[in-house]
């Protein structure tokens, strides 16, 4: 497993460091390909709706892979955003997800390219 990619959101390194097995990561990392693809419209469609509680579930749920999987930069934007959909208005939410959610694009494309190049 190359885990000297050039990647700006995925942290290879990171999840070797937190999980210590290329199987067990690759592993995750198939988990972690499948909530991006299921989750994130979910979260856009609670916003849209103006249901935050509910876009704050798959926040939290998403949350928990950023440690182990992502940038540092990245884990810290995903908590905030997290964090404000806990007790922040529809509004500023909604305002926060739109700058996070093009990094959670380019997480969910950089996953993709490592599981495609690591089969």
């Amino acid at each position: 497993m190359n885990t000297s990619a050039d990647f700006q959101f995925l942290s290879i390194s990171r999840a070797m460091e937190y999980i210590a097995d290329e199987a067990g990561v690759m592993t995750l990392m198939q988990t972690l390909r499948q909530s991006l693809h299921d989750d994130l419209p979910r979260i856009e469609q609670c916003l849209a709706a103006g249901d935050v509680p509910g876009a704050n579930e798959w926040l939290h749920q998403l949350k928990g892979f950023t440690p182990v999987f992502c940038t540092q930069a990245l884990v810290e934007e995903v908590v905030s955003v997290e964090a404000l959909s806990k007790h922040g208005k529809a509004a500023e939410v909604r305002a926060a997800y739109a700058r996070l959610a093009p990094k959670l694009a380019g997480l969910q494309a950089e996953v993709d390219r490592h599981i495609a190049a690591n089969p």
